[in-house]
C-alpha cells in the first residue's frame, strides 16, 4: 500500500503551525490548539506545505482531499496531448494512384492530429533506385504541404527513406 503523501493528524511533529481554510480562524497556532479544532469540527489537521515556517495545515475532511487529488491528477492526464505516429509505407515503384489513395490517408492521419511517417522501403537491389524514391517523397510532402509540416530532411536509414510530417497547428 502506497504511503500518504501529506501527514495528518498526530503524526505532525511540530510545535507550531500555520492554519489556513475555511470555517477556520487563519494565524499561528500550537499543534495541540489545531489538533483540538479540528477534533470539534470532526475533520482532519492535514500538513499541506511541510517546508515553510511554519508549516501549513489546513482543517479538513482528509479522506475527501485526497479524493479531490487523484480526480485532479486524472484530469490532467487525460488532457495531456498524446503523440500517435502514423506510418505510410510506398516502395520505389509506387505509381500515381497508389501516392494519391495514400496521400488521403495522410491528410486524415494529420487532421486527427497524428504525426505521420512517411518511408519509401528498397527491397533487395531496388535500393539502386534512391532518386526515384526521393522523387516520391517530394512529390507526397507537396501535395500534403497545407495540413502538415515536414520535420527536418528526408534521411535513409538502412533500407528506407524516411520523412516525418508534422500537423499544422489548427487555427482559432
Amino acid at each position: 500500500m502506497a504511503k500518504d503523501s501529506h501527514r495528518t493528524n498526530h503524526q505532525i511533529r511540530v510545535r507550531e503551525v500555520r492554519l489556513v481554510g475555511e470555517n477556520v480562524e487563519n494565524g499561528v497556532f500550537s499543534r495541540d490548539e489545531a489538533l483540538r479544532m479540528a477534533e470539534n469540527l470532526d475533520l482532519d489537521l492535514v500538513e499541506i506545505s511541510p517546508n515553510a515556517k511554519p508549516p501549513v495545515c489546513k482543517i479538513i475532511d482528509y479522506s475527501k482531499f485526497k479524493y479531490e487529488q487523484k480526480k485532479r491528477e486524472k484530469e490532467l492526464k487525460a488532457k495531456a496531448s498524446k503523440t500517435v505516429v502514423k506510418e505510410i509505407r510506398f516502395g520505389p515503384n509506387t505509381d500515381q494512384h497508389d501516392l494519391d489513395f495514400k496521400t488521403k490517408h495522410a491528410v486524415k492521419f494529420l487532421n486527427e492530429g497524428n504525426k505521420v511517417k512517411a518511408y519509401v522501403h528498397f527491397h533487395g537491389r531496388t535500393i539502386i533506385y534512391k532518386d526515384r524514391g526521393r522523387e516520391l517523397l517530394q512529390r507526397f510532402s507537396e501535395k500534403i504541404q497545407e495540413h502538415g509540416k515536414i520535420e527536418g530532411q528526408m534521411r535513409i536509414e538502412g533500407r528506407r527513406m524516411i520523412m516525418f510530417i508534422s500537423p499544422n497547428q489548427p487555427k482559432k
